[in-house]
């Protein structure tokens, strides 16, 4: 392939399809292709480009953290954390028994077994924690 290089209709080189350098008529030097880049241009361009995005990461972190502390401070609510973990559940042994303790519960005509699975059905029932429930006497009723 041959290209040929024209100024306003002047003609001032032509050039045949390869990879040299050749100067034009005004004096510039023209380079038809581009030769190859060496590994360290390649990796500092790589290192550029990598520096680039992650400083335009960094900006726009700052950016929409500072977007939210200025909308708390215009509406006056703190900005919404992750709920914290559950406190671990304590230990029955560690907590004094007499800190469960309702009162007394009668039981007429049951055994314990059956009391427990009422009131557990009851609980379960009403939707009511166990231990927030305070129950005087349970009654086996014949039919």
């Amino acid at each position: 392939m041959i290209f040929t290089i024209s100024n306003e209709g002047e003609v001032l080189e032509t050039l045949a399809a390869e990879n040299t350098t050749e100067t034009t008529g005004t004096g510039e030097v023209f380079t038809l292709f581009k030769p190859q880049m060496d590994i360290g241009v390649m990796f500092m361009d790589a290192g550029i480009v990598i520096l680039v995005v992650f400083g335009v990461l960094f900006i726009m972190y700052a950016l929409i953290s500072l977007a939210s502390k200025v909308i708390s401070a215009v509406t006056g609510k703190k900005p919404t954390e992750a709920p914290a973990a559950a406190p671990a559940p304590v230990a029955a042994e560690a907590i004094p028994e007499e800190e469960f303790s309702s009162g007394t519960l009668k039981l007429k005509g049951c055994d314990e077994k059956t009391a427990a699975m009422i009131m557990a059905i009851v609980s379960d029932n009403t939707g009511i924690p166990l231990n927030e429930l305070i129950f005087k006497s349970i009654t086996l009723v014949e039919e």
